[in-house]
């Protein structure tokens, strides 16, 4: 017993080797990401109006640089590993704390400032657990830890600013005053937050391992199309209520068109994207790492937010024994829907041109397609309307299908052959446990 625990109990940090993958604990830690999205989605759904769309997406920016830092640090270290996922609990803490007290942040300020504080705190503690494990990662390597250069200002003014946010708004006797105040400061936190990591450029940032990049922020957009199921689920709320088949064609519907938008990035741009990473070496690499995906994701995840809430509320409103299948969506469900797709599509679009340096006339044809679509949307029944967007994503789907067959196989070709290369070599590799070999799994 005793000496260095570390090293004898849990053991040291360990980096990133260059063909690493994600590991289980970050798909664990991501859990409560799903927590955070999902509390968006539902604090919004439930008095949508714009300030309440506005709260969303400056909570979402500011989660998202949260998980463009985490994504540096797991860069560069493996997050299962060593004592690193004990540190890394301790943000999932604060994090689902920072999720919980999200509602009451931007609620009635009169209703007491402990909210608020419990979202700075979190949001300090969890900045701090990856300012830690970031220096401890760039030990000995100057040029990278001229990061915290920047990091750390940004942090303590982030921080205070928040704590601004919380205190200040219970001294102002005018309500709607209070609640600009505090909306315009998570303004600033945001502003500060993005123009830091852009005056920064690429100093300090590390893409060891292309695939373990490209697959973190894939599973955090995949995490993100999930709200998108969850929301349809919500908005029937056939618990406790007869089936009918207005709410089965209804989810039919939502999960036809989240697998049509899933297949439109992943199906082709996303691979190619990730060779592409490969491909690319030193600063090219990174500033491509930055740009399509540190970046490009965000407006990407805003839109599944935006047509979460839209296809909740319409399929509330589909599922509904009073109005029927022939009424209207409500408020501005339609639109949300069908501009959430169009934010998605069109960040896409952008995220095709940073990575592969084209354009698909089939992306510019469908954002066309659905600008056409919103207004005959909004005329239309719920259930025809949720309709058309889904023919429309369908149809997009069917048409890259067919017409960019030969390049979508030769795509796949590389992928599959890739894959039987790597894992004909593991299975190489571990057939020596069965054959006796010296290097046996202890």
């Amino acid at each position: 017993m005793g000496g260095d625990w570390r090293r004898g109990g849990l053991g040291p940090a360990i980096p990133i080797a260059p063909a690493a993958r994600v590991d289980k604990f970050e798909v664990f830690f991501d859990l409560v990401f799903v927590v955070s999205f999902f509390i968006i989605t539902r604090a919004t759904a439930a008095n949508v109006g714009g300030r309440q769309l506005l709260h969303a997406m400056l909570v979402l920016a500011v989660l998202w640089w949260c998980w463009v830092v985490h994504s540096m640090v797991a860069a560069r270290l493996r997050l299962g590993e060593g004592f690193v996922p004990v540190l890394m609990v301790v943000g999932m803490i604060a994090l689902f704390t920072f999720a919980l007290a999200l509602p009451q942040t931007f609620g009635d300020h009169q209703l007491g400032i402990g909210g608020p504080i419990v979202v700075t705190i979190s949001y300090l503690v969890f900045r701090a657990m990856h300012l830690v494990l970031y220096a401890h990662a760039t030990r000995g390597r100057p040029h990278a830890r001229r990061q915290l250069l920047h990091l750390l200002p940004e942090v303590a003014i982030t921080a205070f600013l928040l704590l601004i946010a919380a205190v200040l708004p219970m001294r102002i006797a005018d309500p709607d005053l209070a609640m600009w105040f505090r909306d315009g400061v998570w303004i600033v936190v945001v502003i500060v937050q993005y123009a830091g990591g852009f005056l920064g450029g690429t100093r300090g940032w590390e893409v060891t391992s292309a695939e373990h990049w490209t697959e973190r922020y894939d599973l955090i957009l995949i995490i993100a199309l999930g709200e998108s199921v969850i929301s349809v689920g919500v908005g029937g709320n056939l618990l406790g209520k007869p089936v009918t088949w207005p709410a089965i064609v209804a989810a039919m519907l939502g999960i036809l068109f989240t697998a049509a938008l899933w297949w439109a990035h992943f199906d082709m741009i996303g691979p190619a994207a990730r060779i592409a990473l490969h491909s690319a070496e030193g600063p090219p690499r990174l500033a491509m790492a930055r740009d399509a995906y540190a970046y490009l994701y965000l407006p990407m995840i805003a839109g599944v937010i935006l047509f979460a809430i839209g296809a909740e509320e319409l399929v509330s409103t589909i599922t509904d024994p009073v109005g029927g299948v022939t009424e209207r969506g409500r408020g501005s469900s339609v639109t949300l829907l069908f501009a959430g797709v169009m934010v998605y599509l069109a960040t896409d679009l952008l995220f095709q041109l940073r990575m592969l340096r084209t354009v698909a006339w089939t992306r510019v044809g469908v954002l066309l397609a659905f600008g056409a679509g919103l207004p005959l949307g909004r005329l239309l029944p719920a259930l025809a309307a949720l309709s058309l967007l889904t023919a429309i994503c369908v149809g997009l789907v069917v048409v890259e299908v067919l017409v960019f067959a030969d390049s979508r196989n030769a795509l796949r070709r590389a992928v599959y052959e890739e894959k039987t290369m790597h894992e004909t070599r593991e299975a190489a590799w571990r057939a020596r446990w069965h054959e006796g070999g010296s290097e046996q799994p202890t």
